[in-house]
């Protein structure tokens, strides 16, 4: 915005002085053609005006009064034409405005009225490369190269220029002058190779690279650098006699064997190839990401070719017996597994990684996974104990932690699980876990009669889902058992009924609800719902199903189900828990005195 403003601002001030302006800048050039190399003598008073209309003018830009900011510099020209500082202010007003050719003439003006100043040049460097004319960005960069032999910038920007132009000899020659700056590096080497090579002059390139390893004979490195280029240039003996010239100087040494194998393969020499990547792989020396990369590499051609997972799965096997630098080779080995649908085969492995990576969530999660869907508790509480240390802000350890040691009948751990969990919840994580979080803390206060906590942590799930069908569902039986808030309870079960409406612990709770409003036809419409979709397999809703037939006045029928319930195994498939002892025998009065008894 600010950009567009000083055009409209200038815009103004340009219609005001323009007729003015042109001839300043023929004066100014005349004045500059007659001697730009001299400064320009001025008077106390003068240098006294001109110092105080410069800093006004700057003043007034910062200000964003540009028309005004504009004037003022044009006054300060009319003192001193040949001002580096007013030129290159007045370019820059001009470019702004689009007026290309004044901004490069006032620019080109600056450079001359200052030739020592490094920033002027590069504006007039740069604006060249801007309005595309190489030839003269090439010219202001060479001049900067030579008036400033120790800056970096110009031949920089010199070799990127050359490049362009395909002026390869050229580079070859600012290459070497900043080879004499900053001195012999890779980098440079391989771009004077690469330049000798599209010279079309092969020995320069190759002696390029053979002068950096005699550079530093010590450093293995460029020696191996010098093999893979006359791999890479299919020199294969120079390639093979490198390449066992640094491993006789530094045996086991990991680039040069890796670039070993690399020359097996172009050579088409296969079981030697193989060979030579498991000596790299069992390498202790070599760095954990080329061990992947090239375990990648392998599962990509085992995939496209023979699919065939049993040596890739013995190599994994071999590599993890070694000592690991991380748990990256491991957790490769494991994804790998996993694709292949071995499960049991990844355990361990999964686990390997937990030993070297105790903070590694992906694999713990993985874990986890494999124990729940095995109703494994204590598998879930061994994997998930650690995991709340190491992972102290990941809610989804807390809630199956908790849920294991719920299940277990162990409520007293599992609400200081939760308690501990919910000191996580920030409103930033997954809401649907945040929700089903609180709706299980609810169930456990609910089992120790903590009603009021309960109902809070039922409202906080639903604060994060207000259509957890699970919360709704629990928090409406809650309040119907204490009979209480029962136009609430309704609601909220009415709205289970509909999400799933042959669910029959969903109907069954609907029911009651309208049992304990005395709408008795009703609960039997829902009551029946229930028993038709698997509701007779369970004591509670068979038991439900004899209360609300006896309050209608079918009393046999009443207690045939009573007795029914009674005979049924107190082991719910429902999720629900166990009938309390007292439940029992209100159940066993029931049938004993044949009428219907509140809880």
């Amino acid at each position: 915005m600010r950009k567009l403003c000083y055009i409209v601002f200038f815009g103004v001030a340009f219609l005001l002085v323009s007729c003015g302006t042109s001839g300043r800048l023929q004066k100014n050039k005349k004045a500059s053609a007659q001697s730009v190399s001299e400064k320009e003598l001025l008077t106390p008073e003068q240098k006294r005006k001109f110092d105080y209309y410069f800093l006004e003018a700057v003043r007034l830009k910062q200000k964003e009064e540009y028309d005004a900011a504009f004037e003022l510099f044009e006054h300060c020209l009319d003192i001193n034409p040949n001002s580096a500082a007013v030129l290159y202010e007045i370019s820059q007003f001009y470019m702004y405005l689009g007026q290309v050719n004044k901004g490069e003439q006032a620019l080109k003006h600056a450079v001359l009225s200052d030739k020592t100043n490094f920033w002027y040049k590069q504006t007039l460097a740069n604006f060249y490369q801007r309005e595309h004319d190489l030839s003269k960005a090439i010219t202001v960069y060479e001049s900067m190269a030579n008036e400033f032999p120790s800056r970096l910038e110009p031949l920089l920007a010199l070799i990127d220029l050359y490049n362009q132009t395909k002026k390869y000899q050229d580079v070859i020659r600012i290459l070497n002058r900043l080879e004499e700056l900053d001195g012999k590096s890779e980098q440079i080497s391989m771009e004077k190779f690469r330049m000798y090579l599209l010279l079309d002059d092969q020995e320069q390139a190759f002696n390029e690279i053979e002068s950096l390893s005699n550079e530093y004979p010590y450093d293995m490195r460029y020696r191996t650098i010098l093999g893979d280029v006359y791999l890479n240039n299919n020199k294969y003996q120079e390639a093979f006699n490198t390449y066992s010239d640094v491993l006789k100087r530094e045996p086991g040494y990991a680039p040069a064997l890796l670039s070993l194998a690399g020359y097996y393969q172009k050579t088409g020499q296969d079981s030697l190839y193989k060979a030579q990547l498991d000596t790299v792989l069992l390498n202790d020396n070599v760095e954990t990401e080329t061990k992947m990369g090239i375990m990648r590499q392998l599962i990509l051609q085992s995939e496209e070719t023979t699919k065939d997972s049993t040596q890739i799965i013995l190599l994994f096997h071999e590599m993890l017996k070694r000592p690991q630098q991380n748990a990256d080779i491991a957790m490769l080995c494991a994804q790998y597994m996993i694709s292949k649908q071995m499960t049991k085969e990844s355990i361990p492995v999964l686990n390997q990684v937990l030993d070297l990576d105790p903070e590694n969530k992906p694999a713990r999660l993985q874990l986890l996974s494999y124990a729940i869907h095995d109703n494994a508790l204590d598998e879930v509480i061994r994997i998930a104990t650690p995991a709340i240390e190491y992972n102290p802000d990941a809610l989804e350890f807390y809630y199956y932690l908790g849920l294991a040691y719920y299940q277990k009948d162990d409520s007293d751990k599992a609400l200081e699980v939760f308690n501990k969990g919910v000191k996580q919840v920030n409103g930033q994580g997954d809401k649907m876990l945040i929700s089903d979080f609180y709706a299980i803390l609810g169930d456990i206060y609910n089992t120790k009669n903590l009603h009021k906590e309960a109902y809070a942590a039922y409202d906080s799930s639903l604060v994060y889902n207000p259509n957890n069908i699970s919360t709704l569902n629990n928090y409406a039986y809650y309040l119907s058992l204490e009979r209480k808030d029962l136009d609430k309870a309704e609601e909220m079960s009415y709205r289970t009924v509909k999400a799933e409406p042959n669910n029959a612990t969903y109907l069954d709770t609907y029911a009651w609800i309208l049992f304990e409003k005395e709408r008795y036809t009703e609960a039997r419409i829902y009551i029946e719902q229930a028993m038709q979709n698997g509701g007779e397999n369970s004591p509670v809703v068979v038991e439900h199903c004899g209360d609300i037939y006896y309050l209608l006045g079918e009393k046999a029928k009443a207690l045939e189900y009573w007795k029914k319930a009674e005979a049924m195994e107190d082991v719910p498939d429902d999720g629900s828990t166990p009938r309390t002892e007292e439940e029992l025998k209100r159940l066993k009065r029931k049938i004993a005195l044949k009428k219907y008894i509140a809880e």
